[in-house]
């Protein structure tokens, strides 16, 4: 696959990674196509900047790196001359990288578990869709546009240039520990990357790892374990999604039971009616959303105004964590939450471990993009939790508390109606 190459080098400065370089005509078209722009106005890390204040990045500028770390990959196996990576596919790849995420909401996850949505669903119909990205796309090959949206959905008949943007070391994963890390203002979201771009090799149809380069790996799981409790699993950034969460929610039942909102933006009657298209989704941004929920804080709605007033002024539910929750002691605090005069539908909000779907590495028999391979001086394969005893250690971690979310002032307020051992639970004063 062939594209023009631009008369003159275009250069973004980055704070990750420092230079990204744009050589195609086709991935700077790419950049400049409104759907692409509309990342700017996502922000990479939902809410967690009510955690984290400097978590303000966008999808656009981690598109941007995910974009540029593929790039590096492939220029370091071309000056090599590794006759294992597909030349031809250099573009393709590239593409991939870039428009991996095109097709996140606002808030992102939050709004894709409230309206059953997933983002790659969406980045492959705008890819296929009567949309510029389409255009220009289409460029290069009437089944370019098809092709891109195989490697986003893991089915492209060429295993290695999906593992480039999707795999358990991917461009993707690189990119999003270390621009979250330099974001939030962490340190132990950040690795070696540029010794582990130097030990990634083609191979076979797969790429793998020279084993000199094993500790550099073992460093990057590491990190992804600190950034995924410490950052994206934060028990303020779960209070805040929640909450969000609960917004959508109540909002669909209101609109489903007929309610007149006082305020409404389009698209969201289109949104909730579960029939969005395409053209309506790309006008969906955080900044509708925040301005649709400051107007909501004036809502009629009771529940739908407070919980917009306290998403807007940081105003976040409180959380207990506990060791153990079973069944009857959940259906207790279900029946002393209504004898009190709350509402446990949005009142409570129980944070399960097994929520959180999420294994630092997965060992053994898993498909060959989960798992990373080691190659020996022998030339022979080894899968890394079979040479590191760190990994071995690390593989599939789970932390098992619960932890209870619900708001502090209603709870205080209705202290008096709970039994003195619910009360004791929610650090209530006790009668």
């Amino acid at each position: 696959m062939y594209s023009l190459q631009l008369q003159e080098e275009k250069v973004f400065k980055d704070p990750v990674h420092k230079y990204i370089h744009v050589q195609d005509q086709t991935i700077w078209d790419l950049i400049n196509a409104k759907e692409f722009q509309r990342l700017r106005r996502i922000r990479q890390l939902g809410t967690s900047y009510l955690t984290f204040h400097g978590a303000e990045h966008s999808r656009f500028s981690h598109s941007l790196g995910v974009y540029e770390i593929t790039r590096r990959i492939i220029s370091q196996f071309e000056r090599s001359g590794y006759s294992d990576w597909p030349q031809e596919e250099r573009l393709l790849a590239l593409c991939a990288a870039l428009l991996h995420d095109l097709g996140h909401g606002p808030f992102s996850h939050s709004i894709e578990e409230a309206f059953q949505m997933h983002h790659e669903d969406w980045t492959c119909r705008i890819i296929r869709e009567n949309s510029e990205i389409h255009e220009v796309l289409r460029r290069i090959s009437d089944d370019f546009p098809e092709q891109v949206a195989s490697v986003i959905q893991k089915t492209y008949d060429k295993p290695i240039v999906v593992h480039l943007v999707s795999s358990a070391l991917d461009a993707d994963r690189m990119d999003y520990l270390l621009r979250d890390a330099y974001f939030t203002g962490v340190n132990y979201g950040t690795f070696d990357m540029d010794r582990i771009l130097r030990v990634l090799r083609p191979y076979r149809g797969r790429i793998v790892v020279k084993e000199s380069g094993m500790h550099a790996i073992e460093d990057y799981l590491m990190s992804r374990y600190q950034m995924y409790w410490q950052v994206y699993f934060h028990p303020v950034t779960r209070s805040s999604e929640i909450i969000l969460r609960q917004i959508f929610k109540r909002a669909q039942e209101l609109y489903d039971n007929g309610y007149s909102f006082q305020f409404m933006l389009e698209p969201l009657p289109s949104l909730f009616e579960g029939k969005i298209s395409m053209e309506q989704y790309i006008r969906l941004d955080e900044a509708l959303i925040q301005t649709v929920f400051m107007q909501w804080t004036q809502e009629q709605d009771e529940i739908l105004a407070d919980l917009c007033d306290r998403f807007m002024e940081r105003k976040l539910y409180k959380y207990v964590t506990l060791d153990h929750l079973d069944d009857q002691q959940k259906d207790k605090i279900h029946e002393q939450f209504v004898h009190a005069g709350l509402n446990p539908a949005y009142d409570l909000e129980i944070d399960s471990p097994t929520d959180l779907s999420y294994s630092i590495y997965r060992s053994g028999e898993h498909p060959m993009g989960k798992q990373i391979v080691l190659l020996d001086h022998h030339e022979q394969l080894r899968e890394i939790s079979e040479v590191s005893e760190i990994v071995r250690s690390i593989s599939g971690i789970r932390k098992g508390k619960f932890r209870l979310y619900f708001p502090e002032n209603k709870l205080h307020a209705a202290a008096h109606l709970l039994d003195r051992e619910i009360s004791k639970l929610f650090d209530m004063p006790t009668t």
